[in-house]
């Protein structure tokens, strides 16, 4: 029998598992924001993330989602087919296809951050000093204070 005592983990450890915990969570809330509003999870993840003000490529997209570039085509065919998006040729090289967000595409992408983005129950816990500590932290482990 071994006398080796299981290493602890350190606080920012523990953070990070607790994180990844609450995260992982909020998948069956995500699932029902996708079913409600008649969207796959890569679509919702893909119009959250295009910016009605910034026309993206395809290839950012991908990057963003963290899948290839088969499977962005895939979403947005399905995004363009429902009148959300728009390819466009970029002005500086008409092969690279810029994503437009339609006036419709703006419509369903406020609906989607505002569900998306309303803070867990897990978060609705804590008191609003402690809210403001862990969005204070937040920022900083991020680089945006």
């Amino acid at each position: 029998m071994s006398s080796i005592a299981p290493a602890r983990r350190s606080a920012a450890s523990e953070a990070w598992v607790l994180m990844a915990e609450l995260v992982v969570s909020q998948r069956q809330r995500t699932m029902c924001v996708c079913s409600e509003l008649d969207l796959a999870p890569g679509q919702l993840h893909a119009l959250k993330w295009l910016d009605p003000e910034s026309p993206k490529p395809m290839r950012e997209l991908a990057a963003a989602l963290a899948c290839d570039n088969s499977n962005v085509t895939g979403i947005i065919d399905r995004l363009e087919d429902r009148g959300l998006v728009e390819r466009r040729p970029a002005p500086h090289d008409r092969r690279v296809k810029m994503l437009v967000v339609t006036p419709k595409g703006q419509e369903l992408r406020a609906r989607i951050k505002e569900r998306m983005e309303e803070a867990p129950e897990q978060l609705k816990r804590l008191d609003p000093e402690e809210q403001r500590q862990l969005r204070d932290l937040m920022r900083k482990a991020l680089g945006r204070d």
